[in-house]
């Protein structure tokens, strides 16, 4: 039931990833938005075995936190740009290749809030969960991502489906709109690094 909870919640809350996984949806197709829902299950078996090791050696995170922001917010600023600056495209496949999965890495790796996650929230689960055997462990893991991975999937699924709606000026507004979403994000981001920085 926790990795039911957990995982939906952070399959749905609004974020960098969905925002990346709309954009991608939009542009390339569902196929696209898809590669880049699975982005987690790349990015976050090293960002979690990283956690237990920095936890385990060092009680000063605050740098390294901001130095993570502060990368996430450089590639976020770069994706906002690059859908700002889009004038349209044609329905069918790009001429160039999206790298959709990169890009979902990417932006998985350098968000803060796995670390955030792993630090505070999912160590200690799966602490308590090994005490009562490794089948725990399994079944935290597999429905967190079950959730996770699964709920980004049907929305890109879904927002697939309608995108031959999206043309003309409507389909060159969304993607700027969701350029703006990116850098908000990469703001935040900013804020958050140097936040960490300081220490505070």
């Amino acid at each position: 039931m926790t990795g039911i909870v957990l995982g939906l919640s952070a399959g749905l809350s609004p974020g960098p990833l969905l925002a990346l996984v709309f954009s991608e949806t939009i542009r390339y197709g569902a196929a696209s938005g898809v590669r880049v829902s699975l982005a987690p299950l790349i990015s976050d078996a090293p960002i979690v075995a990283a956690s237990f090791w920095v936890l385990s050696r060092f009680s000063d995170t605050g740098r390294l936190l901001g130095v993570i922001s502060l990368c996430g917010a450089a590639f976020l600023a770069y994706l906002a740009w690059e859908s700002l600056a889009f004038c349209g495209a044609e329905v069918q496949a790009a001429p160039d290749r999206p790298r959709s999965l990169r890009k979902g890495v990417l932006v998985n790796f350098l968000n803060p809030n796995p670390y955030l996650f792993w630090f505070s929230i999912g160590g200690p689960i799966l602490l308590r969960a090994a005490q009562a055997g490794a089948v725990h462990v399994a079944g935290f893991l597999a429905t967190f991502y079950l959730l996770l991975v699964g709920s980004k999937v049907v929305l890109a699924l879904g927002l697939g489906r309608s995108r031959t709606l999206l043309k003309s000026r409507l389909y060159v507004y969304t993607i700027r709109g969701l350029g703006l979403v990116l850098g908000v994000f990469a703001l935040f981001f900013l804020l958050e690094g140097f936040r960490y920085l300081r220490g505070g």
